[in-house]
């Protein structure tokens, strides 16, 4: 398999179907050395296009076979600090995919991980938060750390990012922590829009 000849930006292409496209037939093939390829790309390439086209597709095989880049974690740890913020939202996307089997290397390295969302992006942050849900869902003493950032975080949300982030956030409520999550969910209703406002209420049901 080409892969660098498969990119969309080999093939003057701007949309993203050619990198998902590869990232389907990754999948099917179980192509372990297309994604090490990949990985080469993200840190060795000098083109940033190409650097955006590989982290699109490793995010991709993430979403559809996250053990074919499950053993990268600790590479996409790294990107968190990379001053190209399209390898930097992309790793955390990345990260997203394949913390529920990554909990103890992401643990180990969880200052990056936090440092990432409270500097990144909107998209950084919502993928951070789905990781450190992820990884809190694994063990209670992860949940204990990370339950209360995850509840400042829902505090600062933009409302329109409350439900979705809630919808992450929501694989590592309890018994424990459970009526401080309704709580603030509850606090943030009158902030939302009649949409918005009825997917919170849903969650909130759901959980009560």
């Amino acid at each position: 398999m080409d892969i660098r000849n498969s990119l969309a930006s080999q093939n003057d292409r701007k949309d993203e179907k050619l990198n998902i496209q590869l990232a389907e037939k990754i999948c099917q093939k179980n192509q372990r050395e297309a994604v090490k390829e990949l990985i080469e790309f993200v840190f060795g390439e000098e083109s940033k296009s190409i650097q955006s086209d590989a982290i699109k597709v490793l995010y991709e095989v993430g979403y559809r076979k996250p053990e074919l880049i499950q053993n990268y974690v600790f590479e996409f740890i790294d990107l968190l600090s990379s001053n190209n913020n399209r390898l930097v939202w992309g790793a955390m996307t990345a990260l997203g995919t394949i913390a529920h089997m990554k909990a103890d290397e992401i643990w180990k390295r969880k200052e990056e991980v936090i440092n990432a969302i409270e500097k990144g992006s909107i998209i950084t942050r919502d993928w951070g938060i789905r990781v450190l849900a992820n990884v809190s869902a694994e063990k209670e003493r992860y949940r204990k750390k990370f339950f209360p950032l995850l509840i400042q975080y829902l505090k600062k949300d933009r409302p329109k990012d409350i439900a979705k982030n809630s919808v992450s956030i929501i694989v590592t409520v309890d018994e424990n922590n459970k009526k401080e999550f309704i709580k603030v969910l509850q606090a943030r209703l009158p902030e939302l829009k009649k949409s918005q406002k009825k997917r919170v209420e849903k969650i909130i049901n759901e959980i009560s």
